[in-house]
């Protein structure tokens, strides 16, 4: 038996979607985008989104919408893809890696609050695996330090604290105490790569909470200029007759959707529901199968949340980093795929570079030390999850 360790979920309503897409003789940012736009609007319970080509550029687009750059900081965590931290970078920030909590996958909120300065703009916590972090505590964090706040923009002193934008790129679904994954932080970025639950093949989704004086469409029209060169008018506003003139207000980005990827979400959304309900099973049944042996795995749900389930996330608790990395490669021998989620950011050459040591970061490497992957998405069938239980279970036993 072979089992990747994804296989998107395409079926023909995909196909048709972007098939329909193409004999319409409009492929890049259009009718389909807005649509798309919309639908997810809805679907997260806020105002509105605006499609990009990926979380990344969603995530740095919100960093300038708020107006941050050098001479600012910005937290993060260690324990994350360089996304959630190279879009600090792109924007001329600092960046500000935090530890995870003793046995957890989440950001130590302690440390959290203690490293906020006169100079952190912004917050972007990770929502890894599709498990929203705890926002009210983060929330509380920064209105607690807001004494040390000053504002460098309009949008900033709208918000009148410290910015909370979320690294959603894994939780598109996921909720926490009754609330939708994007309607909580005040910007929210998904992904939608082709690894990612809900897939437009490459592509990413920035929602926002209102911001009380500032208009949500005016949010929208600025992430429209910033994405697409500083250009007045898109495409499709071009085309109408008469109205080929334009302007470019700024030397802006070039970061938009095209129909044929929007295309492609507007088919998943639909089954996404179904998708995730799948997702839930699996998880389960991988909580049951595993609840007796020694691990530590990521907690998908509760009482009062519940993840979009991304990834499943297991530490082998008796192991070291070489033992595991034998138990994945065994797991390969029987055709297997696993995954590590992740390597700590201060362990990549580029953020060593930028000074951070993973001596710093003892609980977040020791995560990383024993944790391996497991498949999961919606196309894993029955068997296949318990051939995968199976096998883990016996290495694990050794």
């Amino acid at each position: 038996m072979q089992i990747p360790f994804l296989v998107p979920d395409i079926t023909d309503a995909e196909i048709n979607e972007v098939v329909d897409t193409l004999k319409s003789g409009w492929l890049t940012t259009g009718p389909k985008t807005k649509k798309l736009e919309k639908e997810l609007a809805d679907f997260c319970n806020t105002n509105r989104l605006i499609c990009l080509n990926s979380s990344t550029a969603c995530t740095e687009m919100a960093l300038r919408i708020l107006g941050i750059g050098p001479g600012d900081e910005v937290i993060t965590t260690a324990y994350t893809y360089t996304a959630s931290a190279s879009v600090i970078c792109h924007v001329g920030a600092k960046p500000v890696l935090i530890d995870t909590a003793k046995d957890s996958f989440e950001i130590d909120y302690d440390l959290l609050e203690q490293a906020i300065t006169e100079k952190t703009k912004a917050i972007i916590p990770v929502d890894l695996g599709g498990v929203m972090c705890d926002y009210d505590r983060i929330f509380n964090i920064v209105a607690e330090k807001q004494h040390l706040y000053s504002a460098d923009s309009e949008i900033q002193s709208a918000i009148g604290r410290i910015a909370v934008v979320a690294d959603a790129a894994h939780a598109l679904g996921a909720e926490r105490k009754g609330k939708k994954c994007g309607e909580v932080a005040d910007f929210t970025s998904f992904s939608f790569h082709a690894v990612k639950n809900f897939t437009t093949s490459e592509g990413g989704g920035l929602t926002w909470r209102p911001i009380q004086g500032v208009a949500d469409e005016e949010i929208y029209k600025r992430l429209n200029l910033l994405s697409l060169h500083g250009q007045s008018k898109d495409a499709l506003e071009k085309t109408k007759l008469g109205e080929w003139e334009y302007d470019v207000v700024g030397t802006f980005y070039k970061c938009n959707m095209t129909d044929v990827l929007a295309a492609l979400g507007i088919a998943q959304l639909k089954r996404y529901p179904n998708m995730l309900k799948r997702r839930k099973e699996i998880i389960l049944a991988y909580d049951n199968a595993l609840k007796d042996f020694p691990v530590q795995v990521l907690k998908h749900y509760g009482n009062d949340f519940s993840s979009s389930g991304h990834l499943y996330c297991v530490r082998l608790l008796e192991k070291k980093r070489n033992e595991c990395n034998t138990v994945m490669n065994q797991m390969a021998e029987r055709g297997i795929a696993t995954n590590v989620h992740y390597k700590p950011l201060p362990m990549l050459t580029a953020y060593k570079k930028l000074g951070f040591d993973i001596d710093n970061y003892p609980n977040a490497f020791d995560i990383f030390s024993n944790e391996i992957t497991l498949p999961l998405y919606s196309r894993l069938t029955d068997v296949e999850v318990d051939y995968i239980i199976k096998n883990l279970g016996e290495f694990i036993r050794g």
